[in-house]
């Protein structure tokens, strides 16, 4: 690893996190207030829509709940010196990256070759 990250793009990086990390936890809010504000009368078909509904309702918690993980572990790596470092290279991840997804673990490189095993094992 030859280079580092600067400490502006770190603290953009971490204004971008607690942004979004705040963003989520507002929609988590708004989408629960919504969940149990529904009715449960109606029809069969009615229930089934609200069924649906829920359903879709807990995946993208679920989504939002991983993403959140992932944002946490980025503001610890922070804190603890690591952030920017790939998981699977051990080389720096691109700038450029770390602004688009700063809570990425993996650089470009990284990614690919994390891809390929996995399509390796899947099968």
């Amino acid at each position: 690893m030859t280079a580092t990250l600067s400490k502006d793009l770190i603290e953009e990086c971490k204004t971008k996190l607690l942004s979004t990390k705040s963003e989520i936890l507002n929609r988590v809010k708004e989408t629960r207030k919504d969940l149990h504000n529904d009715e449960k009368g109606g029809d069969e078909a009615d229930q089934t829509v609200r069924v649906l509904a829920e359903s879709e309702l807990l995946q993208m918690h679920e989504r939002l709940r991983l993403q959140l993980v992932e944002i946490e572990q980025a503001l610890s790596r922070i804190d603890n010196g690591t952030y920017g470092v790939c998981e699977e290279t051990e080389e720096w991840i691109e700038a450029e990256r770390l602004r688009a997804i700063p809570w990425t673990r993996l650089s470009i490189e990284g990614a690919e070759i994390r891809e390929s095993l996995q399509k390796r094992y899947a099968r």
